[in-house]
């Protein structure tokens, strides 16, 4: 399995965002930039994350994005589902009935409930972390360098 770039920019973006003041917005060329992802791809990320309610979209001129929910409200299974969409990470082909002539179409591939479980313990750990979560470790382990990313956030914000 390969994550997208995009779910690891969203989460980052995100992460920008929640260093916003209550009534700022940031651009969006403004956050790709910072990322160094491709303007054009970065918009799409952030059409789904606003479809997703996660952040919310201000036209205009002085228009960007601030976060919609509060970030300890935003689990980062909520950036991959809004990324990534619902879709099963493992899908059997039909190898084993193959390899084993097997014509019952009620029977189980034998790596479908492993993979289901594997899949089942990576979601809550995606689950279990927040924004606010991850924003608190960045700031603890980062700390000068946070604070040279929300002075850049300042000077690039729009109220």
């Amino acid at each position: 399995m390969q994550m997208k770039t995009g779910v690891e920019q969203s989460v980052y973006a995100i992460l920008i965002l929640n260093m916003l003041p209550d009534k700022a917005v940031l651009p969006g060329e403004a956050i790709s930039q910072q990322l160094g992802a491709s303007p054009t791809y970065f918009q799409k990320l952030l059409r789904k994350l606003v479809s997703a309610d996660l952040i919310t979209s201000v036209p205009g001129v002085k228009g960007g994005f601030k976060l919609r929910k509060k970030p300890e409200d935003i689990r980062v299974y909520d950036i991959y589902l809004a990324i990534e969409g619902q879709q099963s990470l493992y899908s059997s082909s039909g190898v084993m009935h193959g390899m084993l002539d097997i014509e019952e179409e009620n029977s189980c591939c034998l790596l479908t409930n492993l993979m289901e479980e594997a899949e089942s313990s990576w979601k809550s750990v995606l689950k279990r972390e927040t924004v606010a979560s991850l924003y608190e470790e960045i700031n603890e382990n980062y700390q000068p360098k946070v604070q040279l990313l929300q002075e850049w956030v300042k000077e690039k914000m729009v109220l």
